[in-house]
């Protein structure tokens, strides 16, 4: 279809076999007890870029070798710009890659290791897009050869030969097949594979909830651009999927759903805690949407594609914040408090003997009644938090909860 078939992805297969070794397909013992099921976890974490990344890129520019004459230029995040920078240097070739300002400093570095001379780095923008828009426009003005990192045939069947590991490696058959959508690359690459080679497996693509870029699309018909998006989930923040992505998978009837970002937190400091598993954002949303999978796997074989480990620790606190927010566990108040005596000593005691101040940030103003403070609380159980608003409620104790108002929020915290 448009370019891409299930001979394109045996022959990308073959093509990328002299760089890029299959990655482990592996049964994992936490995940299946918890979901009660027989949950597979397909390492791409552990490719040389630990992203699949490098598949499509590598595929497409070791097919266009021959019709290139001024190098290479890419826009990408992080991964594709990885794979792109290591297939670059393993031929030689010029290589340009346009990132957005906002790309991790682990993504940024690793770029500058896997290229070396061979890549120049020009960061543009705060989004994908945005680095996107300039690549394309430095693409023509410079007749340099775009790699598309997801909207381009040879891309997507480097991509779909993840699909052609995970049918190869599994002893059985695969029930439900689970897959990180960003632009779209990787599953309508191994939707295509899929369906020719194991039609009766069910594959769902998950998005980050606050970029529904493919939902949206496939909710309207066609491809739509998303005016705001939350870029927490670097790698699969898109406001925009592919136009040939989206052809492919609406074909294919793939089922698309979100996850919240909050929860992806809690299921990447999950898999670091239980299994030892580093995950980026992106990299854990398969396995995140089993939470919402639970009855409908129950007892069946699921695949789970971990699409990428390129995580910058500096990044580990705010994943805290963000999963303990979202589990109920920790929130912000402002609390107008009493300029008199003994007004903290109150406040204190309609908190729990468990409870904890994280943060507190007052300032006394003579002239006035009242002065607000910034609080945060972290509980040990999300319930407890009902009584804290209720001793408050019962006191007296003037006060605003900020999680729940989001401009607010995202100013103050």
């Amino acid at each position: 279809m448009l370019g891409v078939t299930l001979e394109s992805i045996v022959r990308a297969k073959q093509n990328n076999n002299d760089i890029i070794k299959s990655t482990p397909l592996e049964f994992n013992d936490y995940l299946s007890e918890k979901y009660d099921a027989r949950v597979l976890i397909k390492r791409e974490d552990l490719s040389p870029v630990r992203s699949y990344k490098i598949r499509g890129a590598y595929n497409f520019i070791s097919r266009s070798l021959a019709d290139n004459k001024n190098g290479f230029v890419c826009a990408s995040s992080g991964n594709h710009a990885q794979g792109f920078a290591m297939s670059c240097n393993h031929y030689r070739v010029k290589g340009v890659v346009f990132m957005p300002t906002t790309t991790p400093l682990q993504k940024l570095h690793k770029v500058k290791s896997f290229g070396g001379e061979f890549i120049v780095i020009k960061m543009i923008g705060d989004t994908f897009d945005d680095a996107y828009n300039e690549a394309f426009k430095y693409s023509e003005e410079n007749d340099i050869t775009f790699v598309h990192p997801f909207d381009d045939p040879a891309v997507i069947a480097g991509q779909g030969t993840v699909g052609m590991e995970i049918l190869s490696d599994c002893q059985s058959h695969i029930d439900y097949l689970i897959v990180p959508v960003g632009g779209g690359g990787l599953i309508s690459g191994i939707s295509l594979y899929f369906k020719a080679m194991s039609p009766e497996t069910i594959i769902i693509g998950v998005e980050p909830e606050g970029a529904p870029s493919m939902v949206k699309s496939l909710e309207q018909g066609e491809v739509v651009t998303l005016d705001e998006i939350d870029s927490f989930v670097d790698g699969a923040a898109l406001k925009s999927v592919g136009k040939l992505n989206f052809e492919i998978i609406k074909k294919y009837g793939c089922e698309v759903r979100t996850v919240p970002e909050g929860r992806v937190c809690t299921t990447m400091l999950d898999l670091l805690y239980e299994n030892g598993i580093v995950t980026e954002p992106a990299g854990a949303m398969s396995v995140d949407l089993l939470n919402d999978l639970k009855k409908d796997i129950k007892g069946k074989t699921v695949v789970c594609i971990l699409s990428g480990g390129n995580f910058d620790f500096e990044r580990l606190p705010e994943v805290k914040e963000r999963s303990l927010i979202y589990e109920g566990l920790k929130h912000y108040m402002i609390v107008n408090f009493a300029q008199r005596a003994g007004t903290l000593k109150e406040f204190l005691d309609v908190l729990g003997p468990d409870d904890d101040i994280t943060r507190f940030e007052y300032i006394k103003k003579t002239s006035k009644e009242k002065g607000p403070a910034l609080v945060g609380i972290e509980l040990k159980d999300p319930a407890d938090f009902k009584n804290i608003i209720k001793n408050m409620e019962e006191c007296n104790i003037q006060h605003e909860i900020l999680n729940s108002d989001s401009i607010l929020f995202e100013f103050i915290i």
